[in-house]
């Protein structure tokens, strides 16, 4: 097994898989019953990616994305988006100073390190778009003028997938710019009762202090990077997505970027198991939050009614993974 020469030490991964742990932990004060949730939202952070949360209004959503940005110190921005805002609500802009005689630039919520993008399909495709950029490049240009964006950066965004009155649907290039969707849905009865009972006086979110600062997490993602992927598992990549291609119930398959980013959100991971090496199960496990999103069914899957979700599930489990040499670890 041949290794990079950035191989991380045992220290290394003890360390971050504590830190990350620990961010779970105290996520979970606040968002109870909802493991899986958070999970995927910080191994989305640690990957360096963005977020789409789907579900109905009152799961939790906006409480997530606030509580991931406390736990974190870092700062925070809601956007409220609705058909009227127009991209410069995000962004900024020039504002002409009529004592100096120049335009200085105001920045808009877009430049906190944790933005919260809420019901992001009720906003045009035009203010959908000023949001490409800014996911994908880390920046923003006004006038010409570009202007870089905090580090850590993630955007969370939320969708309602019942009401669709006033909505515009998110494009592609939209939805391939975020590394996993995922969906709350409704606590147990049990959590619910939790939830009813420490809630009734004071939400814990006031009580949470910080545990972390962005620093560390811009080392985290870095870290993420060097968690090693075995030829062996690019391979089981790679068939993952020619499988998505040519399946019957799939118009559009999974594109090279999205084979990069489920490789990057395992390592993620991987890394938060406390493990310097990704497993076959790291990808099977991300492989329907990554990859579902970013795939559009046949026509007749459609009027079958079959979900994106259980044709991605079925592909992972159909598809046979290839041992490396020495054998999987763990």
């Amino acid at each position: 097994m041949n290794r990079s020469t950035n191989t991380l030490s045992t220290q290394q991964i003890h360390d971050t898989s504590t830190v990350l742990r620990r961010i779970v932990q105290q996520i979970e004060q606040v968002i109870i019953g909802q493991r899986n949730a958070v999970d995927f939202a910080v191994i989305t952070l640690a990957a360096r990616g963005h977020l789409l949360i789907e579900d109905v209004p009152g799961t939790g959503k906006t409480m997530l994305a606030r509580t991931l940005a406390r736990t974190l110190g870092c700062s925070f921005a809601r956007i409220q988006l609705t058909p009227d805002l127009l991209p410069a609500d995000i962004t900024g802009s020039a504002i002409f100073n009529p004592r100096e005689l120049n335009f200085s630039f105001h920045p808009g919520p877009i430049h906190a390190q944790i933005i919260l993008a809420d019901e992001l399909n009720r906003a045009t495709p035009r203010t959908q778009s000023a949001l490409l950029e800014a996911m994908e490049e880390r920046q923003i240009t006004v006038d010409g003028t570009t202007h870089p964006l905090p580090a850590p950066f993630m955007v969370i965004a939320t969708q309602n997938p019942v009401e669709y009155d006033g909505t515009f649907t998110l494009p592609e290039a939209q939805l391939d710019r975020f590394s996993m969707r995922i969906r709350l849905g409704y606590p147990s009865s049990s959590d619910e009762l939790t939830i009813l009972r420490t809630q009734r006086h004071q939400h814990p979110i006031d009580t949470l202090t910080a545990y972390t600062n962005a620093q560390e997490i811009i080392a985290i993602q870095q870290i993420v990077q060097h968690v090693y992927v075995d030829p062996a598992i690019d391979e089981y990549v790679v068939a993952l997505g020619v499988r998505t291609r040519h399946h019957d119930n799939i118009g559009l398959g999974a594109s090279t970027r999205a084979l990069l980013t489920l490789t990057r959100v395992a390592q993620a991971r991987a890394l938060l198991g406390g493990r310097e090496y990704v497993l076959p199960d790291d990808i099977q496990a991300v492989a329907v939050p990554v990859l579902a999103h970013r795939l559009i069914l046949s026509p007749t899957a459609r009027m079958r009614n079959t979900t994106v979700e259980h044709v991605v599930q079925e592909i992972v489990t159909q598809l046979p993974v290839a041992a490396n040499r020495n054998g999987w670890r763990g």
